[in-house]
């Protein structure tokens, strides 16, 4: 699995102490809707967690990044669909995010024991 280049000098997943931190992770910016945008956003952090030896399932929090709060509803439903252990969270409405998408998540997972 090839992740894209991150947009800045940063790095999409750093490891420590069995611990992953990831970058903010966005959608594609040719989708339209948040319902999308939120899916594809989640799955680029699963793309980068499993690439960090997580996953979704290992989550403890994620911070996310919405650019408008009228679109909590449709971006929780979605959420839900993927984090069934209900990691903390932190949720807010932000001016502008990268590519000028409507939503961005990043997460600390860790990293279980093989």
């Amino acid at each position: 699995m090839k992740l894209p280049e991150p947009l800045g000098p940063y790095s999409h997943f750093k490891v420590f102490n069995g611990m992953v931190y990831t970058s903010g992770q966005i959608p594609a910016d040719n989708i339209l809707d948040i319902k999308e945008q939120t899916r594809q956003a989640i799955e680029n952090l699963s793309n980068v967690l499993k690439m960090a030896g997580s996953g979704l399932e290992y989550v403890l929090k994620t911070t996310c990044y919405l650019k408008s709060m009228d679109d909590f509803g449709i971006f929780n439903n979605v959420y839900a669909e993927y984090f069934k252990n209900k990691p903390a969270r932190a949720c807010v409405e932000v001016a502008r995010l990268p590519k000028d998408v409507m939503v961005e998540i990043e997460a600390i997972a860790y990293i279980p024991e093989k």
